[in-house]
Protein backbone atom coordinates (compact mmCIF):
# COMPACT_ATOMS: atom_id res chain seq x y z
CA UNK A 1 0.00 0.00 0.00
CA UNK A 2 1.17 3.13 -0.78
CA UNK A 3 1.67 6.17 1.37
CA UNK A 4 -1.12 7.74 -0.30
CA UNK A 5 -3.48 5.33 0.42
CA UNK A 6 -2.66 4.46 3.96
CA UNK A 7 -4.50 5.76 6.97
CA UNK A 8 -1.14 6.85 8.73
CA UNK A 9 1.58 8.02 7.83
CA UNK A 10 4.73 6.22 7.98
CA UNK A 11 6.39 8.94 9.70
CA UNK A 12 9.55 7.14 10.10
CA UNK A 13 10.44 6.28 7.07
CA UNK A 14 9.54 9.98 5.63
CA UNK A 15 12.11 11.36 8.45
CA UNK A 16 14.66 9.79 6.02
CA UNK A 17 13.67 12.37 3.71
CA UNK A 18 15.32 14.83 6.03
CA UNK A 19 18.74 14.86 7.08
CA UNK A 20 18.50 17.55 9.24
CA UNK A 21 16.02 16.08 11.60
CA UNK A 22 18.92 13.72 12.91
CA UNK A 23 20.86 16.85 14.10
CA UNK A 24 21.83 16.54 17.66
CA UNK A 25 22.67 19.55 20.01
CA UNK A 26 24.80 18.45 22.97
CA UNK A 27 23.90 14.60 22.25
CA UNK A 28 20.27 15.40 22.22
CA UNK A 29 18.43 15.07 18.62
CA UNK A 30 17.10 18.04 17.92
CA UNK A 31 13.13 18.28 18.32
CA UNK A 32 11.83 20.29 15.26
CA UNK A 33 8.33 21.90 16.28
CA UNK A 34 8.72 25.50 14.31
CA UNK A 35 7.10 24.81 11.27
CA UNK A 36 4.81 27.30 10.85
CA UNK A 37 7.72 29.50 10.63
CA UNK A 38 9.61 27.39 8.39
CA UNK A 39 9.29 23.96 7.56
CA UNK A 40 12.42 21.34 6.75
CA UNK A 41 13.33 20.70 3.02
CA UNK A 42 13.51 16.94 1.90
CA UNK A 43 16.29 15.61 0.04
CA UNK A 44 14.59 15.57 -3.49
CA UNK A 45 13.53 18.91 -3.55
CA UNK A 46 17.34 19.92 -2.65
CA UNK A 47 18.32 18.01 -5.30
CA UNK A 48 15.99 19.26 -7.86
CA UNK A 49 17.75 22.73 -6.74
CA UNK A 50 21.00 20.95 -8.04
CA UNK A 51 20.51 19.07 -10.82
CA UNK A 52 18.60 23.05 -12.14
CA UNK A 53 22.61 24.49 -11.27
CA UNK A 54 24.16 21.17 -12.50
CA UNK A 55 22.62 20.11 -15.84
CA UNK A 56 20.85 23.25 -16.61
CA UNK A 57 21.60 26.43 -15.22
CA UNK A 58 20.53 29.60 -17.83
CA UNK A 59 17.89 32.05 -17.87
CA UNK A 60 14.70 31.37 -18.65
CA UNK A 61 12.58 32.95 -21.69
CA UNK A 62 15.64 34.76 -23.13
CA UNK A 63 17.57 32.37 -25.31
CA UNK A 64 17.36 29.55 -28.04
CA UNK A 65 20.24 27.70 -26.94
CA UNK A 66 19.38 24.10 -25.42
CA UNK A 67 20.39 25.17 -21.67
CA UNK A 68 17.77 27.87 -21.98
CA UNK A 69 15.12 26.03 -23.19
CA UNK A 70 15.15 23.35 -20.92
CA UNK A 71 15.63 25.78 -18.17
CA UNK A 72 12.45 27.63 -19.59
CA UNK A 73 10.11 24.64 -19.98
CA UNK A 74 10.92 23.87 -15.94
CA UNK A 75 10.02 26.84 -15.29
CA UNK A 76 7.05 27.06 -17.20
CA UNK A 77 5.87 23.61 -16.05
CA UNK A 78 6.39 24.43 -12.63
CA UNK A 79 3.43 27.01 -12.64
CA UNK A 80 1.58 24.31 -14.13
CA UNK A 81 2.25 22.30 -10.99
CA UNK A 82 1.68 25.03 -8.16
CA UNK A 83 -1.72 25.69 -10.39
CA UNK A 84 -3.06 21.85 -10.10
CA UNK A 85 -2.14 22.27 -6.29
CA UNK A 86 -5.03 24.38 -5.30
CA UNK A 87 -7.00 23.87 -8.56
CA UNK A 88 -6.65 27.29 -10.48
CA UNK A 89 -7.26 26.76 -14.11
CA UNK A 90 -3.49 26.86 -15.18
CA UNK A 91 -0.40 29.23 -15.11
CA UNK A 92 -2.50 32.09 -16.62
CA UNK A 93 -3.91 32.47 -12.73
CA UNK A 94 -0.61 31.03 -10.96
CA UNK A 95 2.11 34.27 -10.79
CA UNK A 96 5.07 32.77 -8.87
CA UNK A 97 6.12 35.75 -6.04
CA UNK A 98 9.08 35.66 -3.39
CA UNK A 99 6.08 34.70 -0.70
CA UNK A 100 2.79 35.48 0.73
CA UNK A 101 4.05 38.67 1.71
CA UNK A 102 4.71 40.14 -1.82
CA UNK A 103 1.26 38.77 -3.01
CA UNK A 104 -0.41 40.57 -0.68
CA UNK A 105 1.87 43.42 -2.13
CA UNK A 106 1.49 42.99 -5.61
CA UNK A 107 -2.84 43.00 -5.33
CA UNK A 108 -2.08 46.08 -3.13
CA UNK A 109 -0.12 48.03 -5.99
CA UNK A 110 -1.47 46.62 -8.78
CA UNK A 111 -5.35 46.36 -7.51
CA UNK A 112 -5.30 48.46 -4.70
CA UNK A 113 -4.16 51.30 -5.49
CA UNK A 114 -6.15 51.70 -8.51
CA UNK A 115 -9.02 50.60 -7.24
CA UNK A 116 -9.31 51.83 -3.51
CA UNK A 117 -10.72 55.36 -2.89
CA UNK A 118 -12.44 57.24 -0.35
CA UNK A 119 -15.29 55.84 1.27
CA UNK A 120 -14.29 52.33 -0.18
CA UNK A 121 -13.81 49.69 2.95
CA UNK A 122 -11.34 47.16 3.30
CA UNK A 123 -12.33 44.49 5.87
CA UNK A 124 -9.38 42.29 7.46
CA UNK A 125 -9.88 40.02 10.66
CA UNK A 126 -8.33 40.60 14.13
CA UNK A 127 -6.48 37.73 13.27
CA UNK A 128 -4.41 38.48 10.11
CA UNK A 129 -0.66 38.40 10.00
CA UNK A 130 0.64 41.43 9.45
CA UNK A 131 1.37 40.60 5.34
CA UNK A 132 -1.80 41.32 5.08
CA UNK A 133 -2.46 43.44 7.77
CA UNK A 134 -0.21 46.07 7.39
CA UNK A 135 -0.56 45.82 3.76
CA UNK A 136 -4.31 46.98 3.54
CA UNK A 137 -3.49 49.18 6.51
CA UNK A 138 -1.10 51.33 4.73
CA UNK A 139 -2.92 50.94 1.08
CA UNK A 140 -5.94 52.19 3.11
CA UNK A 141 -4.10 55.56 3.59
CA UNK A 142 -2.67 55.84 0.62
CA UNK A 143 -6.28 55.68 -1.12
CA UNK A 144 -8.39 57.23 1.83
CA UNK A 145 -9.60 53.92 1.77
CA UNK A 146 -11.29 52.69 5.29
CA UNK A 147 -10.36 49.16 7.41
CA UNK A 148 -12.65 47.12 9.73
CA UNK A 149 -12.15 44.30 11.42
CA UNK A 150 -14.28 40.85 12.23
CA UNK A 151 -13.66 40.46 15.77
CA UNK A 152 -12.33 37.01 16.64
CA UNK A 153 -14.35 35.33 19.44
CA UNK A 154 -13.06 34.31 23.40
CA UNK A 155 -12.73 30.80 21.40
CA UNK A 156 -10.66 31.87 19.15
CA UNK A 157 -12.95 31.27 16.23
CA UNK A 158 -14.32 34.48 13.57
CA UNK A 159 -17.49 36.34 14.87
CA UNK A 160 -18.84 35.50 11.28
CA UNK A 161 -22.43 37.36 12.63
CA UNK A 162 -20.11 40.34 12.77
CA UNK A 163 -18.65 39.53 9.71
CA UNK A 164 -22.10 39.82 7.49
CA UNK A 165 -22.85 43.05 9.39
CA UNK A 166 -19.26 44.95 8.34
CA UNK A 167 -19.03 43.62 4.98
CA UNK A 168 -21.63 46.31 3.06
CA UNK A 169 -21.91 47.24 -0.40
CA UNK A 170 -19.06 49.93 0.11
CA UNK A 171 -16.80 46.98 0.88
CA UNK A 172 -14.36 46.41 -2.04
CA UNK A 173 -12.10 43.84 -0.45
CA UNK A 174 -12.04 41.32 2.11
CA UNK A 175 -8.51 40.03 3.28
CA UNK A 176 -8.93 36.89 5.47
CA UNK A 177 -6.03 34.27 6.91
CA UNK A 178 -7.13 30.49 6.07
CA UNK A 179 -5.84 28.79 8.84
CA UNK A 180 -4.18 31.50 11.70
CA UNK A 181 -0.76 31.22 12.30
CA UNK A 182 -1.44 32.15 16.07
CA UNK A 183 -4.71 30.24 17.51
CA UNK A 184 -4.67 28.03 14.59
CA UNK A 185 -8.18 28.66 13.55
CA UNK A 186 -9.08 27.48 10.36
CA UNK A 187 -11.24 29.91 9.03
CA UNK A 188 -14.69 29.51 6.87
CA UNK A 189 -12.98 30.92 3.92
CA UNK A 190 -15.63 29.99 1.66
CA UNK A 191 -17.95 31.00 3.85
CA UNK A 192 -16.36 35.11 3.99
CA UNK A 193 -16.52 34.89 0.47
CA UNK A 194 -20.62 33.88 -0.22
CA UNK A 195 -21.02 37.15 1.83
CA UNK A 196 -18.05 39.59 -0.43
CA UNK A 197 -19.10 38.53 -3.60
CA UNK A 198 -22.98 39.51 -1.97
CA UNK A 199 -21.46 42.77 -2.18
CA UNK A 200 -19.57 42.56 -5.49
CA UNK A 201 -16.55 42.37 -3.16
CA UNK A 202 -13.42 40.90 -3.72
CA UNK A 203 -11.72 38.12 -1.25
CA UNK A 204 -8.43 37.67 -0.64
CA UNK A 205 -7.10 34.25 1.28
CA UNK A 206 -3.88 34.05 2.74
CA UNK A 207 -3.05 30.48 2.32
CA UNK A 208 0.60 30.23 4.06
CA UNK A 209 -0.27 28.06 6.65
CA UNK A 210 -3.02 26.27 4.86
CA UNK A 211 -2.07 24.80 1.19
CA UNK A 212 1.36 22.90 3.30
CA UNK A 213 -1.26 20.14 5.57
CA UNK A 214 -4.43 20.17 3.46
CA UNK A 215 -6.31 20.09 0.18
CA UNK A 216 -6.88 23.59 -0.77
CA UNK A 217 -9.17 24.50 -3.71
CA UNK A 218 -9.65 28.08 -4.95
CA UNK A 219 -12.42 27.47 -7.16
CA UNK A 220 -14.17 25.80 -4.22
CA UNK A 221 -13.45 28.36 -2.02
CA UNK A 222 -14.60 30.74 -4.61
CA UNK A 223 -12.14 32.98 -3.56
CA UNK A 224 -10.79 35.95 -5.92
CA UNK A 225 -7.13 36.15 -4.99
CA UNK A 226 -5.04 33.67 -2.89
CA UNK A 227 -1.59 33.04 -2.09
CA UNK A 228 1.03 31.06 -0.12
CA UNK A 229 4.69 30.01 0.30
CA UNK A 230 7.39 27.65 -0.62
CA UNK A 231 8.95 27.31 2.82
CA UNK A 232 6.09 26.80 4.35
CA UNK A 233 5.30 23.35 2.51
CA UNK A 234 8.79 21.48 2.00
CA UNK A 235 9.91 24.07 0.16
CA UNK A 236 12.93 26.49 -0.61
CA UNK A 237 12.81 29.93 0.50
CA UNK A 238 12.29 32.79 -1.81
CA UNK A 239 9.33 31.78 -3.15
CA UNK A 240 5.57 31.48 -3.08
CA UNK A 241 2.85 31.95 -5.44
CA UNK A 242 -0.42 33.82 -6.23
CA UNK A 243 -3.60 32.62 -7.49
CA UNK A 244 -5.59 34.83 -8.83
CA UNK A 245 -8.68 35.16 -11.07
CA UNK A 246 -7.84 35.36 -15.07
CA UNK A 247 -10.14 37.94 -15.72
CA UNK A 248 -9.08 40.13 -12.74
CA UNK A 249 -5.62 39.57 -13.47
CA UNK A 250 -5.71 40.67 -16.98
CA UNK A 251 -7.26 43.86 -15.89
CA UNK A 252 -4.76 44.48 -13.74
CA UNK A 253 -1.82 46.40 -13.77
CA UNK A 254 1.58 45.49 -12.90
CA UNK A 255 3.88 46.86 -10.86
CA UNK A 256 7.44 46.00 -11.25
CA UNK A 257 8.52 46.89 -14.75
CA UNK A 258 11.61 45.41 -16.86
CA UNK A 259 12.66 42.63 -18.64
CA UNK A 260 10.41 39.52 -19.83
CA UNK A 261 7.02 41.25 -18.23
CA UNK A 262 6.72 43.54 -21.70
CA UNK A 263 5.52 42.22 -25.19
CA UNK A 264 7.10 45.19 -26.51
CA UNK A 265 9.00 48.57 -26.14
CA UNK A 266 9.56 52.00 -27.70
CA UNK A 267 10.95 55.00 -26.42
CA UNK A 268 7.28 56.33 -25.65
CA UNK A 269 5.20 53.13 -25.02
CA UNK A 270 5.52 49.57 -23.71
CA UNK A 271 2.61 46.60 -23.66
CA UNK A 272 2.67 43.98 -20.85
CA UNK A 273 3.56 39.94 -21.45
CA UNK A 274 0.35 37.29 -21.17
CA UNK A 275 -0.14 36.29 -17.92
CA UNK A 276 1.31 35.07 -15.39
CA UNK A 277 4.97 36.45 -16.59
CA UNK A 278 3.29 40.42 -16.88
CA UNK A 279 3.87 39.95 -12.99
CA UNK A 280 7.83 38.33 -13.15
CA UNK A 281 9.28 41.31 -14.17
CA UNK A 282 13.44 40.42 -14.10
CA UNK A 283 15.32 37.05 -14.08
CA UNK A 284 12.96 35.21 -11.46
CA UNK A 285 14.04 32.67 -8.81
CA UNK A 286 14.32 30.04 -11.54
CA UNK A 287 15.89 27.45 -8.99
CA UNK A 288 13.29 27.95 -6.20
CA UNK A 289 10.58 27.64 -8.90
CA UNK A 290 11.17 24.19 -9.76
CA UNK A 291 12.34 23.10 -6.68
CA UNK A 292 8.64 24.69 -5.35
CA UNK A 293 6.86 22.65 -7.83
CA UNK A 294 9.08 19.57 -6.69
CA UNK A 295 7.83 19.96 -3.12
CA UNK A 296 3.95 20.62 -4.02
CA UNK A 297 4.67 16.82 -5.78
CA UNK A 298 6.41 15.76 -2.37
CA UNK A 299 3.08 16.49 -0.27
CA UNK A 300 1.47 15.34 -2.71
CA UNK A 301 2.86 11.90 -3.23
CA UNK A 302 2.84 11.78 1.24
CA UNK A 303 -1.29 12.88 0.40
CA UNK A 304 -2.52 16.32 1.87
CA UNK A 305 -5.83 14.43 3.69
CA UNK A 306 -2.59 12.05 5.11
CA UNK A 307 -0.95 15.13 6.12
CA UNK A 308 -4.03 17.09 8.03
CA UNK A 309 -4.78 13.70 9.49
CA UNK A 310 -1.49 13.36 10.90
CA UNK A 311 -1.55 16.92 11.91
CA UNK A 312 -5.19 16.67 13.55
CA UNK A 313 -3.63 13.01 15.70
CA UNK A 314 -0.35 15.92 17.18
CA UNK A 315 -2.39 18.61 18.20
CA UNK A 316 -4.62 16.60 19.77
CA UNK A 317 -2.07 15.41 21.87
CA UNK A 318 -0.42 18.04 22.48
CA UNK A 319 -3.81 19.95 23.61
CA UNK A 320 -4.38 17.02 26.25
CA UNK A 321 -0.74 17.01 27.50
CA UNK A 322 -0.42 20.96 27.79
CA UNK A 323 -4.24 20.88 29.51
CA UNK A 324 -2.47 18.87 32.10
CA UNK A 325 -0.46 21.91 33.07
CA UNK A 326 -3.18 24.18 35.52
CA UNK A 327 -0.61 27.34 34.96
CA UNK A 328 -0.57 26.87 30.71
CA UNK A 329 -3.08 28.92 28.94
CA UNK A 330 -3.74 27.44 25.69
CA UNK A 331 -4.85 29.76 22.65
CA UNK A 332 -7.27 29.64 20.12
CA UNK A 333 -9.92 26.04 19.25
CA UNK A 334 -10.32 23.29 21.73
CA UNK A 335 -11.32 20.93 19.13
CA UNK A 336 -8.29 19.87 17.00
CA UNK A 337 -10.31 19.55 13.98
CA UNK A 338 -11.19 23.16 13.85
CA UNK A 339 -7.21 24.17 13.78
CA UNK A 340 -4.35 23.55 11.90
CA UNK A 341 -0.86 21.59 13.33
CA UNK A 342 0.12 24.55 16.19
CA UNK A 343 -0.16 25.51 19.52
CA UNK A 344 -0.05 28.62 20.87
CA UNK A 345 0.38 28.95 25.10
CA UNK A 346 2.00 30.66 27.75
CA UNK A 347 3.46 29.59 30.71
CA UNK A 348 2.24 31.05 33.79
CA UNK A 349 4.98 33.24 35.07
CA UNK A 350 7.96 32.25 32.06
CA UNK A 351 7.99 34.99 29.43
CA UNK A 352 7.39 32.95 25.90
CA UNK A 353 11.33 34.14 24.98
CA UNK A 354 12.78 32.54 28.39
CA UNK A 355 10.48 29.57 27.77
CA UNK A 356 11.83 29.08 23.93
CA UNK A 357 15.59 29.61 25.91
CA UNK A 358 15.54 26.84 28.16
CA UNK A 359 13.86 24.49 25.38
CA UNK A 360 16.33 25.36 22.76
CA UNK A 361 18.82 23.63 25.88
CA UNK A 362 16.47 20.48 25.72
CA UNK A 363 17.01 20.79 21.79
CA UNK A 364 13.18 21.42 21.27
CA UNK A 365 12.83 24.30 18.74
CA UNK A 366 9.65 26.48 18.90
CA UNK A 367 8.85 29.62 18.42
CA UNK A 368 8.31 33.02 20.87
CA UNK A 369 7.09 35.99 19.85
CA UNK A 370 3.73 37.89 18.88
CA UNK A 371 4.51 35.59 15.63
CA UNK A 372 3.64 38.84 13.10
CA UNK A 373 0.35 39.03 14.98
CA UNK A 374 0.81 42.13 17.39
CA UNK A 375 -2.62 43.37 17.50
CA UNK A 376 -3.62 39.62 18.03
CA UNK A 377 -1.68 39.58 21.09
CA UNK A 378 -2.95 43.14 22.50
CA UNK A 379 -6.52 41.79 22.52
CA UNK A 380 -5.28 38.38 23.92
CA UNK A 381 -3.56 40.85 26.53
CA UNK A 382 -0.11 39.53 26.31
CA UNK A 383 3.71 40.56 25.12
CA UNK A 384 4.14 37.40 23.43
CA UNK A 385 3.28 33.56 23.20
CA UNK A 386 5.27 30.23 22.86
CA UNK A 387 4.28 27.87 19.63
CA UNK A 388 4.96 24.66 18.87
CA UNK A 389 3.47 23.68 14.96
CA UNK A 390 4.06 20.35 13.95
CA UNK A 391 4.31 19.26 10.23
CA UNK A 392 4.65 15.55 8.59
CA UNK A 393 7.33 14.32 10.48
CA UNK A 394 6.62 15.20 13.85
CA UNK A 395 6.08 12.53 16.12
CA UNK A 396 3.94 12.27 19.68
CA UNK A 397 7.36 11.00 21.41
CA UNK A 398 8.59 14.83 20.49
CA UNK A 399 5.67 16.58 21.75
CA UNK A 400 6.70 14.50 24.71
CA UNK A 401 10.12 16.19 24.97
CA UNK A 402 8.11 19.87 24.44
CA UNK A 403 6.45 18.66 27.52
CA UNK A 404 10.08 17.90 29.86
CA UNK A 405 11.18 20.92 28.74
CA UNK A 406 8.02 23.07 30.18
CA UNK A 407 8.45 21.07 33.40
CA UNK A 408 11.82 21.89 33.53
CA UNK A 409 10.86 26.01 32.60
CA UNK A 410 7.81 25.42 35.80
CA UNK A 411 11.02 24.56 37.84
CA UNK A 412 12.94 26.31 37.47
CA UNK A 413 10.91 29.56 37.57
CA UNK A 414 9.13 27.92 40.57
Amino acid sequence: MGLQESEALDVERIREDFPVLQREFDGQQVVYLDNAATTQTPKRVVEAISEYYYEYNANVHRGIHQLSQEASIAYEEAHDTIADLVGADGREETVFTKNTTEAENLVAYSWGLNELGPGDEVVLTEMEHHASLVTWQQTAKKTGADVKYVPVTDEGHLDMEAAKELITDDTKLVSAVHVSNSLGTVNPLAELADVAHDHDALIFGDGAQAVPNRPVDVKDLDVDFYAFSGHKMAGPTGIGALYGREEILEDMEPYLYGGDMIRKVTYEESTWNDLPWKFEAGTPSIAQGIAFAEAAEYIDDVGLDNIRRHEERLTEYALDRLAAFDDIEIYGPTDPTERGGLVGFNLDGVHAHDLASILNDHAVAIRAGDHCTQPLHDKLGVAASARASFYLYNTTDEIDKLVEGLEDARDIFA
